[in-house]
């Protein structure tokens, strides 16, 4: 899918900007479906010229266009769907999956990292709408999948929840090659690729045998064919960070009233909380062990802006040191959090030495690094690797950093700054109500 909000709204920098005249060339590609998850639905709803100009480009050369739409509904729904929108992974209650499915789109049931939609919406999936009802795992880290599966584990949880096996299989595979037009995929029939996975039972759906355009590419939990590594080295060095010092993340408070970007566990929705905080005389935000607030930055890093912006984040449960990455939706700022500005420094820099990916600090010192330096979200390394160390750091987050349990504190992080997932977001730009669709004070009223 071609990207189709880059940056995802006009309110952050970003590391490129494409408009509907750069996607006219790609998207004519055959192997290019369509629009990828059009997140600024606020400019579809309002008939922005630019966000229509792009989803003209769709619809002109036939292709197909994967929605992102958080709460919205009633006419602005019904606006958004009337687009060609095709499909939503961002329904989280039974009302917007009814709502999703009424309006004609398909409905992506999401279980990721952080994101754990699946069981919420399980209940909605009946006879009659299920073949309009897809697996999604959006956002699903090298550690869950090692420890829960991938579809597989989807599957085997709908089962759990009471969804007939065969359905869920459906779900798994016909319904999304019939959404996303993938042609001769998605079942096995005469004519139809043969892409097969063979497993051992309908209620675990553990794999025994992979095989892809009919060749055997997996048995037994090992991938079989020989992996080629590539140069990655044009995409490596993208974080451009100069003249990042401490005096940017003080922020001079009039007011220790501030509205917090408040951690709800189980999505990447957020609510607007508003706390007392303490404060010195210099109105700088001062950690209160008994208050579950901490600060957060965002940290311009691809054009060397110089621009950093700071807010609070409650109900997160740092209550020691600092971390830091390079993972931030959809424009991938370093975003960072912690309880005072020397660590949230220190990991700020970890962060950039090693040319992107995630620190965690503690009294100055970096306790545990991941260096991404494939534009600061990918690395080389295998995938059980990345997974072994992940639960070391997210050991550490919980154990040491005091990260609450139950929050992926990595990928939660990660979504703080996309100012599409209502209600508060920070960008780079500064605080941002998702729901007014502005930026907005830190201070509260």
């Amino acid at each position: 899918m071609l990207p189709s909000c880059v940056p995802a709204t006009p309110f952050e920098h970003s590391g490129a900007i494409i408009d509907a005249q750069m996607m006219k060339g790609p998207i004519q590609f055959t192997n290019v479906l369509g629009l990828g998850e059009f997140m600024n639905f606020v400019g579809v709803v309002n008939a922005d010229d630019e966000v229509l100009d792009k989803l003209l480009v769709a619809k002109r050369f036939g292709k197909i266009i994967d929605g992102h739409a958080p709460m919205i509904k009633g006419k602005e729904l019904n606006a958004y769907s009337a687009a060609g929108i095709r499909g939503d992974h961002e329904c989280s209650t039974i009302e917007e999956f009814n709502d999703r499915l009424e309006n004609g789109e398909y409905v992506l049931l999401r279980q990721g990292s952080a994101c754990h939609d699946l069981p919420n919406l399980a209940a909605g999936v009946t006879g009659r709408n299920s073949r309009r009802c897809l697996l999604c795992s959006d956002d699903r880290q090298p550690k869950t999948i090692f420890e829960e599966g991938h579809v597989n584990g989807h599957l085997k949880m709908c089962v759990d929840l009471g969804i007939d096996p065969i359905t869920a299989i459906q779900m798994a595979t016909i319904n999304a090659a019939e959404c996303w037009r993938l042609e001769g995929r998605g079942a096995i029939a005469p004519g139809y690729r043969a892409d097969v996975v063979l497993v051992d039972n309908l209620d675990d759906f553990n794999a025994s045998k992979v095989w892809i355009e009919g060749n055997l590419v997996a048995e037994d939990g090992k991938y079989l064919p020989e992996t080629k590594h590539f140069d990655s080295a044009y995409v490596t060095g993208s974080v451009n960070i100069s003249g990042f010092t401490k005096e940017k993340l003080q922020m001079h408070l009039k007011s220790n009233r501030v509205k917090t970007i408040q951690i709800l566990t189980g999505g990447i929705v957020t609510g607007n909380k508003v706390m007392e905080i303490k404060i010195d005389d210099q109105g700088e935000f001062v950690y209160d062990p008994s208050i579950d607030c901490a600060k957060i930055a965002i940290v311009e890093r691809h054009h060397n802006t110089g621009n950093v912006a700071c807010g609070f984040l409650s109900d997160y449960g740092i209550n020691q040191g600092a971390l830091a990455l390079t993972i931030a939706h959809d424009s991938h700022n370093v975003v960072a959090v912690g309880v005072n500005d020397d660590d949230i420094m220190t990991a700020v820099q970890a962060v950039k030495e090693q040319g992107g990916g995630i620190a965690l600090v503690k009294d100055g010192e970096v306790l545990e690094r991941m260096a991404l330096p494939i534009g600061g979200l990918m690395t080389t390394e295998p995938g059980e690797k990345v997974a072994a160390q992940l639960e070391k750091m997210h050991g550490i987050a919980n154990d040491v950093l005091g990260i609450r349990d139950g929050i992926d504190p990595f990928i939660t992080l990660s979504f703080m700054s996309l100012p599409v997932i209502p209600e508060l977001k920070i960008t780079d730009c500064g605080l941002f109500d998702v729901t007014k669709f502005e930026f907005t004070s830190v201070e509260a009223d």
